[in-house]
């Protein structure tokens, strides 16, 4: 990856396309469910959403596998796939940046009140 593609983020929507087209190729529930773990997931993002993309990659070719075996989105995800998203996010350390915001508001607060205090 060169810098300009970086920068405007070319790579990433090549990369998207190349995720599009693997779940059109996979069964409709699997299709429908792809369509709400990529609502879902987003808004764990850094700025650029680079953080997800080896999550989605690991997502899509979990849906592959177990499509390829027969099984049911359903076995695979169970029924609560927000929170399946979260926890994954969590799990890859994906953090948002509101949740950068966060920290740093909390630290900064937390060091202002130690000021005053000392």
């Amino acid at each position: 990856m060169n810098f300009w593609e970086k920068i405007t983020g070319s790579d990433m929507k090549k990369e998207f396309k190349t995720f599009e087209l693997r779940a059109k190729k996979l069964p409709a529930d699997y299709q429908a469910a792809w369509e709400k773990i990529n609502v879902y997931l987003w808004p764990h993002s850094d700025f650029t959403g680079r953080n997800l993309m080896l999550i989605l990659d690991g997502v899509l070719g979990l849906f592959e596998e177990t499509a390829a075996d027969g099984q049911r989105v359903e076995e695979v995800l169970g029924d609560d796939i927000k929170g399946f998203c979260s926890a994954l996010a969590g799990e890859e350390g994906a953090k948002s940046y509101r949740d950068k915001w966060r920290q740093q508001l909390n630290h900064n607060i937390a060091k202002k009140l130690g000021k005053q205090e000392g």
